[in-house]
């Protein structure tokens, strides 16, 4: 079976995808999408003047004490002892920030299993989880779906919508809310607390057999912020390993 990578470069949320057979395949590795502007992106940029201001005042002390007495040579714009110390307060800020932020990362993990009263009390339902398998506290900043029912065609650029949205269009194609599905709504701002080494997962949804046998596949999209103000997203199919028996952990 031929599989080739393509490479999506579509705004912000560009991913890495497959093709098998005409299908596309969205990647669900987990990513980091956007990086906090206040504690990443200005310690950065603090960093860099400092690093211009330093290659300013090389240069300075290269030319001729002669020539330093005209302009713009004789412009100073900080001590050097002075900016030796800021450069090396801003590059251990940023590196600091770093190695914390990799720290702090969440870890997002979803299973698959088919179990008996999740829908109806003796019939079996494919249940999907999701966990935070870090060491740190994450919170839903978005939560978005995407139905491709059995023998539609799964674009890449396909909108993403609300649960509710999802589930009106399940529910348009015949399928009954409580028997055949179960979705949750994470609304911005849920936390999703560490598993602290555990495996318990966190419900995204419940899928009756005549659900997994007319949808080919359900996508969520979690989108989650860290405590250092970083967002990370993972890209769940629902029905991904739906046949397979037992237990099934997908990264």
């Amino acid at each position: 079976m031929r599989l080739s990578v393509l490479v999506n470069m579509r705004g912000e949320t560009g991913m890495a995808q497959a093709v098998r057979d005409g299908r596309v395949l969205l990647s669900d590795a987990q990513r980091r999408i956007r990086r906090s502007p206040l504690l990443f992106t200005a310690p950065l940029i603090f960093l860099v003047l400092l690093s211009a201001v330093l290659i300013w005042e090389m240069t300075r002390a290269n030319v001729s004490a002669e020539v330093r007495t005209e302009w713009p040579w004789r412009l100073q714009l900080i001590a050097p002892e002075a900016l030796g110390s800021l450069l090396a307060v801003a590059a251990g800020a940023v590196l600091a920030r770093a190695q914390y932020a990799r720290t702090v990362s969440p870890y997002l993990g979803w299973r698959g299993a088919w179990v008996k009263g999740q829908l109806t009390e003796n019939a079996s339902a494919w249940r999907v989880g999701i966990l935070n398998g870090g060491q740190h506290l994450a919170v839903v900043e978005s939560w978005d779906c995407r139905v491709v029912m059995k023998g539609a065609r799964d674009l890449a650029d396909a909108p993403w919508g609300s649960v509710r949205s999802a589930a009106a269009e399940l529910t348009d194609a015949g399928m009954v809310d409580g028997e055949d599905f179960r979705l949750i709504a994470f609304g911005a701002g849920f936390p999703l607390v560490a598993a602290g080494g555990g495996y318990e997962t966190v419900l995204v949804g419940a899928f009756s057999e005549n659900f997994v046998a007319r949808v080919q596949s359900l996508y969520v999209r979690a989108r989650i912020t860290d405590v250092v103000g970083d967002t990370h997203e993972r890209i769940m199919d629902c029905m991904k390993g739906v046949g397979a028996t037992g237990d099934r952990t997908a990264g």
